[in-house]
């Protein structure tokens, strides 16, 4: 059967089950993590935050909110990158799923700076907590398009800052390749179909131009990064 990658597939993922929790989840968040880092992924969030506090003065207070934090290897990349280069971070990450959440706690002990909130972003009020940027990593592809116009209007009112966006290209030779990671590093079943699936779910540049249009944003870039990546930001100011 031929590949097609013109419109947003509406395949579901086993992740999307945010009351999973089991040994194939943990295995399938720790695969992730490894997979973002391995082919830069983690460089395509770090980047977008240092464009939104580009004028900031270093020993100013950052609260940076990780939307869909999964194990917290980003908000745990961030907290490294803040106490090599003298900054003062807070960062919060959350997730809807519960056992999620358990997992990044454990992964986190030794990072005084990372809280954890198990919560579903469409009921949680966020009003009491002065968020500053907002990350959106690999997160956004799980949601249908007008779920994803009211995710983003909800968090572009609530930061200070700006959102960075960093999520999955929709087309054939990304699919392609990620099926060939999966022959190499041997993934679980339920990591190589979600991978497999989340590309489908992944966007074109149109994409994200037309959700920028629909939300009336006036400030922002959308650049193609490696591997098969865009780093969509949003400035608030």
């Amino acid at each position: 059967m031929a590949l097609n990658t013109t419109y947003r597939t509406d395949l579901e993922e086993s992740m999307d089950d945010f009351s999973m929790d089991n040994q194939g989840l943990v295995t399938a968040l720790d695969d992730i993590a490894k997979i973002n880092q391995l082919l830069g992924g983690n460089s395509v969030t770090l980047n977008g935050v240092k464009c939104l506090l580009k004028n900031v003065p270093k020993n100013t207070e950052i609260t940076i909110l990780d939307f869909g934090c999964g194990s917290g290897d980003m908000v745990r990349m961030l907290s490294d990158f803040a106490k090599k280069q003298n900054l003062n971070f807070k960062l919060i990450g959350i997730d809807a799923n519960q056992a999620t959440i358990r997992h990044a706690e454990n992964c986190s002990k030794n990072y005084k700076n990372i809280t954890y909130l198990a919560e579903d972003i469409f009921l949680y009020d966020f009003s009491k907590i002065n968020i500053d940027i907002a990350l959106i990593t690999l997160t956004l592809h799980h949601f249908k398009d007008d779920e994803i116009l009211k995710i983003l209007k909800k968090i572009f009112n609530l930061v200070k800052k700006g959102i960075v966006v960093n999520d999955l290209q929709r087309s054939k030779l990304a699919y392609r390749l990620f099926q060939i990671i999966i022959f190499i590093f041997r993934l679980e079943r339920m990591t190589a179909n979600d991978g497999l699936i989340s590309i489908l779910r992944g966007f074109k540049k149109p994409d994200l131009e037309l959700f920028s249009q629909k939300l009336n944003l006036k400030n922002y870039s959308i650049k193609w990064k490696w591997a098969f990546r865009f780093q969509w930001i949003i400035k608030k100011i």
